[in-house]
């Protein structure tokens, strides 16, 4: 799946163009492995390090979440972490995470805002995420399916 389900919101002022994001499974799942990968381009040298995240997650008109974290903060609590230079220069920049869905996350449809800004309090990337954890998918049970036949009047 690629940014069609991820958003990017955006513009030229920001410091990161962001090129694709593909997620893979595309239908992330409660308590499953999800791997994102961004293929971008800094437009500046940045420190990854210092980049703060304002995480905002809504279900409905109902925000159940308003918190800002540092980036390796907000990767480790996915179970993920930065990897190559914290402080890239000014061109591309890949990334590939592997991050863990919790399942403490609410069964429902989430709409969630990831606004970055950098250490300087340049805008650095904005992305709009809608998730849809309406249902809870179990492991089907190590059995036959039995069909029973309806009844006909």
């Amino acid at each position: 799946m690629s940014i069609r389900l991820v958003e990017d919101a955006s513009d030229d002022t920001y410091v990161l163009d962001i090129l694709d994001i593909t997620l893979v499974p595309a239908l992330p799942r409660l308590g499953h492995r999800l791997s994102w990968t961004m293929n971008s381009h800094l437009k500046e040298t940045v420190d990854l390090t210092r980049v703060t995240c304002r995480v905002t997650m809504k279900i409905g008109p109902v925000k159940m979440m308003d918190r800002t974290y540092r980036l390796p903060e907000l990767l480790a609590g996915m179970g993920a972490r930065l990897s190559g230079d914290p402080r890239p220069p000014a061109g591309p920049w890949n990334q590939t995470w592997h991050l863990q869905i919790p399942r403490t996350v609410p069964v429902a449809k989430h709409r969630i805002q990831l606004h970055a800004h950098t250490a300087d309090g340049k805008d650095f990337f904005a992305l709009n995420i809608p998730l849809d954890f309406s249902h809870r998918f179990h492991p089907a049970p190590d059995r036959h399916l039995t069909w029973w036949p309806c009844p006909t009047v």
